[in-house]
């Protein structure tokens, strides 16, 4: 398959978006201590950081969106504008994939600080889908950091990329650290 019209599904947290950066310091807040009392290397949940329950985890997850529109604040990761770009120019299709509605009553705000987000960085993109079954989006290629997506999409035989982070260190290849990575081995499939 060549590069022109392949479907690239992309997600955002902790593969575009600094998610895990950004989150350490409003949970600094939130805790009132310092960052650097908050390890950099978490797993999903925010455990290391004494997160003992999906309702904590929720609590302050509701409190960066809605206090301090963590969507919209997320920094971006080094080389997602230009290596989505190029993929771009040179005719993939972006599909941006995220499940950022899993917490009920403020998806407004979800959306639009995305939305924002997205715009600011210039990213380009065909499609925004908020949905947690990502497979059903119909991607040629996915590039994703949350280990159970990966696991999941790779399941059902779908080519996908790992983003790697301190989340997901025991998944296999193929693996990347950068987007530059992550362009090459885009490349890799879609020209065989």
């Amino acid at each position: 398959m060549p590069i022109e019209n392949t479907i690239v599904g992309v997600d955002l947290d902790g593969v575009c978006a600094d998610f895990y950066g950004r989150m350490r310091e409003i949970a600094a807040e939130w805790f009132e201590c310092s960052r650097e009392d908050l390890t950099p290397d978490v797993s999903y949940g925010f455990r290391e950081w004494g997160i003992q329950s999906e309702e904590q985890f929720q609590s302050l997850h509701r409190f960066a969106v809605t206090q301090r529109a963590l969507f919209e604040t997320l920094p971006i990761i080094p080389g997602t504008r230009k290596y989505l770009r190029l993929l771009s120019d040179e005719g993939a299709r972006i599909r941006i994939i995220t499940h950022r509605l899993f917490i009920h009553h403020f998806h407004r705000a979800a959306v639009s600080q995305t939305i924002d987000w997205l715009d600011k960085h210039g990213i380009p993109y065909w499609d925004l889908c908020f949905m947690k079954e990502k497979s059903q989006v119909g991607a040629d290629i996915y590039v994703e950091d949350a280990p159970s997506n990966v696991r999941t999409l790779r399941e059902k035989g779908l080519y996908t990329i790992c983003f790697g982070n301190s989340t997901n260190t025991t998944i296999e290849p193929p693996r990347a650290t950068s987007w530059k990575e992550v362009y090459e081995l885009i490349h890799r499939r879609a020209e065989g």
